[in-house]
Protein backbone atom coordinates (compact mmCIF):
# COMPACT_ATOMS: atom_id res chain seq x y z
CA UNK A 1 0.00 0.00 0.00
CA UNK A 2 1.46 3.41 -0.94
CA UNK A 3 2.50 5.52 2.01
CA UNK A 4 0.97 8.90 2.87
CA UNK A 5 2.86 11.64 4.70
CA UNK A 6 1.65 14.33 7.09
CA UNK A 7 3.98 17.26 7.84
CA UNK A 8 3.92 18.23 11.50
CA UNK A 9 3.03 21.91 11.46
CA UNK A 10 4.37 22.46 14.97
CA UNK A 11 7.93 21.88 13.70
CA UNK A 12 7.69 22.58 9.97
CA UNK A 13 7.13 26.26 9.10
CA UNK A 14 6.95 26.81 12.87
CA UNK A 15 7.74 30.52 12.63
CA UNK A 16 4.79 31.27 10.35
CA UNK A 17 1.15 31.97 11.27
CA UNK A 18 -0.97 28.83 11.37
CA UNK A 19 -2.91 29.82 8.25
CA UNK A 20 0.32 30.17 6.30
CA UNK A 21 1.57 26.80 7.51
CA UNK A 22 -1.53 25.11 6.10
CA UNK A 23 -1.07 26.97 2.83
CA UNK A 24 2.59 25.93 2.59
CA UNK A 25 1.75 22.26 3.24
CA UNK A 26 -0.91 22.28 0.53
CA UNK A 27 1.36 24.12 -1.91
CA UNK A 28 4.08 21.54 -1.24
CA UNK A 29 1.75 18.79 -2.48
CA UNK A 30 0.64 17.13 0.76
CA UNK A 31 -2.94 16.10 1.48
CA UNK A 32 -2.63 15.64 5.26
CA UNK A 33 -1.02 17.41 8.22
CA UNK A 34 -0.64 16.94 11.97
CA UNK A 35 0.21 19.22 14.87
CA UNK A 36 0.52 19.67 18.60
CA UNK A 37 -2.21 21.50 20.47
CA UNK A 38 -1.80 25.10 19.20
CA UNK A 39 -3.82 26.80 21.96
CA UNK A 40 -7.58 27.13 22.24
CA UNK A 41 -7.98 30.08 19.90
CA UNK A 42 -5.83 28.66 17.13
CA UNK A 43 -7.38 25.21 17.54
CA UNK A 44 -10.82 26.67 16.95
CA UNK A 45 -9.63 27.66 13.45
CA UNK A 46 -8.56 24.15 12.46
CA UNK A 47 -11.86 22.98 10.91
CA UNK A 48 -11.93 26.00 8.62
CA UNK A 49 -8.26 25.65 7.69
CA UNK A 50 -8.50 21.95 6.85
CA UNK A 51 -11.55 22.62 4.68
CA UNK A 52 -10.06 25.67 2.98
CA UNK A 53 -6.84 23.92 2.00
CA UNK A 54 -8.24 20.41 1.42
CA UNK A 55 -5.99 18.86 4.04
CA UNK A 56 -6.85 15.98 6.34
CA UNK A 57 -5.86 16.48 9.96
CA UNK A 58 -4.25 13.10 10.57
CA UNK A 59 -3.29 13.68 14.22
CA UNK A 60 -3.88 16.34 16.87
CA UNK A 61 -2.29 16.42 20.31
CA UNK A 62 -4.35 17.08 23.38
CA UNK A 63 -3.08 19.97 25.48
CA UNK A 64 0.34 18.88 26.76
CA UNK A 65 1.27 22.08 28.59
CA UNK A 66 3.98 24.45 27.47
CA UNK A 67 6.02 22.23 25.18
CA UNK A 68 8.71 24.84 24.30
CA UNK A 69 9.26 25.37 28.04
CA UNK A 70 9.72 21.65 28.67
CA UNK A 71 6.27 20.28 29.46
CA UNK A 72 5.58 16.84 27.99
CA UNK A 73 1.99 16.17 28.99
CA UNK A 74 -0.46 16.74 31.83
CA UNK A 75 -1.86 13.27 32.44
CA UNK A 76 0.36 12.39 35.40
CA UNK A 77 0.32 15.79 37.10
CA UNK A 78 -2.24 16.00 39.94
CA UNK A 79 -2.15 19.80 39.82
CA UNK A 80 -3.15 19.89 36.14
CA UNK A 81 -5.65 17.08 35.78
CA UNK A 82 -8.49 19.60 35.72
CA UNK A 83 -6.79 21.48 32.87
CA UNK A 84 -6.41 18.27 30.86
CA UNK A 85 -9.99 17.17 31.44
CA UNK A 86 -11.27 20.59 30.39
CA UNK A 87 -9.28 20.29 27.16
CA UNK A 88 -10.40 16.78 26.20
CA UNK A 89 -14.00 17.57 25.11
CA UNK A 90 -12.82 20.69 23.28
CA UNK A 91 -10.09 18.80 21.41
CA UNK A 92 -12.48 15.96 20.57
CA UNK A 93 -15.06 18.37 19.20
CA UNK A 94 -12.47 20.07 17.00
CA UNK A 95 -11.12 16.70 15.86
CA UNK A 96 -14.63 15.60 14.92
CA UNK A 97 -15.20 18.82 12.96
CA UNK A 98 -11.91 18.21 11.09
CA UNK A 99 -12.45 14.49 10.55
CA UNK A 100 -9.30 13.81 12.59
CA UNK A 101 -9.31 10.15 13.72
CA UNK A 102 -6.55 10.23 16.36
CA UNK A 103 -5.42 12.41 19.24
CA UNK A 104 -2.12 12.04 21.10
CA UNK A 105 -2.25 12.20 24.91
CA UNK A 106 1.27 12.55 26.28
CA UNK A 107 1.73 10.91 29.67
CA UNK A 108 4.13 13.52 31.03
CA UNK A 109 7.22 13.72 33.21
CA UNK A 110 8.29 12.06 36.43
CA UNK A 111 7.71 14.39 39.40
CA UNK A 112 9.62 13.37 42.54
CA UNK A 113 7.04 15.07 44.75
CA UNK A 114 4.72 12.11 44.10
CA UNK A 115 5.26 8.35 44.24
CA UNK A 116 5.83 6.84 40.81
CA UNK A 117 2.89 4.48 41.24
CA UNK A 118 0.57 7.38 42.01
CA UNK A 119 1.64 9.23 38.88
CA UNK A 120 1.20 6.21 36.65
CA UNK A 121 -2.20 5.42 38.10
CA UNK A 122 -3.33 9.01 37.60
CA UNK A 123 -2.11 8.89 34.00
CA UNK A 124 -3.99 5.62 33.40
CA UNK A 125 -7.15 7.08 34.91
CA UNK A 126 -6.93 10.21 32.78
CA UNK A 127 -6.23 8.27 29.60
CA UNK A 128 -9.11 5.88 30.29
CA UNK A 129 -11.43 8.83 30.91
CA UNK A 130 -10.34 10.54 27.69
CA UNK A 131 -10.69 7.29 25.74
CA UNK A 132 -14.25 6.85 26.98
CA UNK A 133 -15.10 10.35 25.73
CA UNK A 134 -13.34 9.68 22.42
CA UNK A 135 -15.15 6.39 21.88
CA UNK A 136 -18.46 8.23 21.50
CA UNK A 137 -17.26 9.62 18.16
CA UNK A 138 -15.10 6.66 17.13
CA UNK A 139 -11.78 8.37 17.80
CA UNK A 140 -8.54 6.86 19.07
CA UNK A 141 -6.31 8.10 21.88
CA UNK A 142 -2.63 7.64 21.13
CA UNK A 143 0.12 6.87 23.66
CA UNK A 144 3.68 7.73 22.68
CA UNK A 145 7.01 6.77 24.21
CA UNK A 146 9.39 9.77 24.22
CA UNK A 147 13.16 9.80 24.54
CA UNK A 148 14.53 11.03 27.86
CA UNK A 149 17.84 12.27 26.46
CA UNK A 150 16.41 15.61 25.37
CA UNK A 151 12.95 15.60 26.97
CA UNK A 152 13.74 15.00 30.62
CA UNK A 153 12.43 12.22 32.87
CA UNK A 154 9.47 11.09 30.75
CA UNK A 155 7.27 8.43 32.30
CA UNK A 156 7.12 6.33 29.12
CA UNK A 157 10.45 6.02 27.32
CA UNK A 158 10.34 2.64 25.56
CA UNK A 159 7.92 0.83 23.31
CA UNK A 160 7.50 -1.93 25.87
CA UNK A 161 6.61 0.57 28.60
CA UNK A 162 4.08 2.35 26.39
CA UNK A 163 2.52 -0.95 25.32
CA UNK A 164 2.24 -2.15 28.92
CA UNK A 165 0.63 1.14 29.88
CA UNK A 166 -1.91 0.77 27.06
CA UNK A 167 -2.81 -2.75 28.13
CA UNK A 168 -3.25 -1.60 31.73
CA UNK A 169 -5.62 1.17 30.63
CA UNK A 170 -7.75 -1.51 29.00
CA UNK A 171 -9.61 0.52 26.38
CA UNK A 172 -9.74 -0.74 22.78
CA UNK A 173 -9.40 2.76 21.33
CA UNK A 174 -6.15 3.48 23.20
CA UNK A 175 -3.40 2.78 20.71
CA UNK A 176 0.35 3.11 20.25
CA UNK A 177 1.99 6.02 18.45
CA UNK A 178 5.44 4.90 17.34
CA UNK A 179 8.04 7.61 16.82
CA UNK A 180 11.10 6.19 15.07
CA UNK A 181 13.26 9.14 16.12
CA UNK A 182 12.53 8.76 19.83
CA UNK A 183 12.85 4.98 19.72
CA UNK A 184 16.11 4.98 17.77
CA UNK A 185 17.54 7.12 20.55
CA UNK A 186 16.16 4.92 23.34
CA UNK A 187 16.30 1.36 22.03
CA UNK A 188 17.10 1.00 18.30
CA UNK A 189 16.12 -2.28 16.60
CA UNK A 190 13.28 -0.46 14.85
CA UNK A 191 11.75 -3.05 12.55
CA UNK A 192 11.98 -5.86 15.10
CA UNK A 193 10.17 -3.66 17.61
CA UNK A 194 7.57 -2.62 15.05
CA UNK A 195 6.92 -6.28 14.26
CA UNK A 196 6.51 -7.12 17.94
CA UNK A 197 3.97 -4.34 18.59
CA UNK A 198 2.39 -3.99 15.15
CA UNK A 199 -1.10 -4.91 16.33
CA UNK A 200 -1.07 -1.94 18.76
CA UNK A 201 0.27 0.71 16.37
CA UNK A 202 -2.03 3.24 14.71
CA UNK A 203 0.30 6.16 13.94
CA UNK A 204 3.98 6.47 13.04
CA UNK A 205 6.26 9.50 13.06
CA UNK A 206 9.78 9.92 11.68
CA UNK A 207 12.90 12.06 11.94
CA UNK A 208 16.58 11.20 11.63
CA UNK A 209 19.17 10.70 14.36
CA UNK A 210 21.07 12.70 15.49
CA UNK A 211 19.64 16.19 15.13
CA UNK A 212 15.99 15.35 14.40
CA UNK A 213 16.40 16.34 10.76
CA UNK A 214 14.74 14.90 7.69
CA UNK A 215 15.39 11.31 6.52
CA UNK A 216 18.80 10.99 4.95
CA UNK A 217 20.55 13.38 7.33
CA UNK A 218 21.45 10.81 9.96
CA UNK A 219 21.98 7.17 10.84
CA UNK A 220 18.53 5.63 10.22
CA UNK A 221 18.18 3.73 6.95
CA UNK A 222 14.84 5.27 6.01
CA UNK A 223 14.76 3.79 2.53
CA UNK A 224 14.64 0.39 4.20
CA UNK A 225 12.32 1.42 7.06
CA UNK A 226 9.72 3.06 4.83
CA UNK A 227 9.88 0.14 2.44
CA UNK A 228 9.20 -2.13 5.39
CA UNK A 229 6.12 -0.06 6.36
CA UNK A 230 4.89 -0.20 2.77
CA UNK A 231 5.30 -3.97 2.61
CA UNK A 232 3.55 -4.36 5.97
CA UNK A 233 0.53 -2.55 4.52
CA UNK A 234 0.65 0.40 6.91
CA UNK A 235 -2.41 2.47 6.02
CA UNK A 236 -2.02 5.48 8.34
CA UNK A 237 -0.08 8.65 7.72
CA UNK A 238 3.64 8.84 8.39
CA UNK A 239 4.12 12.00 10.41
CA UNK A 240 7.06 14.18 9.38
CA UNK A 241 7.93 15.43 12.86
CA UNK A 242 11.36 16.81 12.08
CA UNK A 243 13.31 20.05 11.96
CA UNK A 244 14.71 20.67 8.47
CA UNK A 245 18.47 20.35 8.58
CA UNK A 246 18.91 23.19 6.10
CA UNK A 247 16.23 25.40 7.59
CA UNK A 248 13.75 25.25 4.68
CA UNK A 249 10.90 22.72 4.83
CA UNK A 250 10.41 22.91 1.06
CA UNK A 251 14.04 22.00 0.43
CA UNK A 252 13.92 19.25 3.04
CA UNK A 253 11.26 17.29 1.14
CA UNK A 254 13.73 16.27 -1.56
CA UNK A 255 14.27 12.91 0.10
CA UNK A 256 10.72 11.91 -0.90
CA UNK A 257 11.60 12.21 -4.58
CA UNK A 258 14.96 10.53 -3.96
CA UNK A 259 13.08 7.56 -2.50
CA UNK A 260 10.52 7.57 -5.32
CA UNK A 261 7.66 8.61 -3.04
CA UNK A 262 4.76 10.98 -3.64
CA UNK A 263 3.86 13.49 -0.95
CA UNK A 264 0.14 12.72 -1.00
CA UNK A 265 0.49 8.93 -1.22
CA UNK A 266 1.13 6.64 -4.16
CA UNK A 267 4.37 6.14 -6.07
CA UNK A 268 6.40 9.15 -7.02
CA UNK A 269 7.67 9.94 -10.50
CA UNK A 270 9.08 6.75 -11.91
CA UNK A 271 7.37 4.57 -9.29
CA UNK A 272 8.28 3.63 -5.76
CA UNK A 273 11.83 2.45 -5.24
CA UNK A 274 11.13 1.06 -1.79
CA UNK A 275 9.67 -2.34 -2.54
CA UNK A 276 13.01 -3.99 -3.15
CA UNK A 277 14.94 -2.11 -0.48
CA UNK A 278 17.42 -4.13 1.52
CA UNK A 279 18.82 -3.22 4.91
CA UNK A 280 22.24 -1.61 4.99
CA UNK A 281 24.35 -0.95 8.02
CA UNK A 282 24.50 2.73 8.97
Amino acid sequence: MPLRFSPNLSLLWAGLPLTERFARAADAGFDAVELWWPGDDEAARLPGLTQRWGLQLALLNFDAGNMPAGDRGLAADPARTARLRANVPLALRIAADCGCPRLNLLAGLRDERYPLGQQLQLARDNVAWAADQAADSGRQVMIEAVNSMENGPCLLTTTAAAAAFIRQVGRPNVRLQYDAYHMQRMEGDLTTTLDAYWSLISHIQIADVPGRGEPGTGEINYRFLLGYLERKGYDGCVGLEYRPAGGSPETSFGWLEDFGLARAGGPGRGGSSLGGARERRS
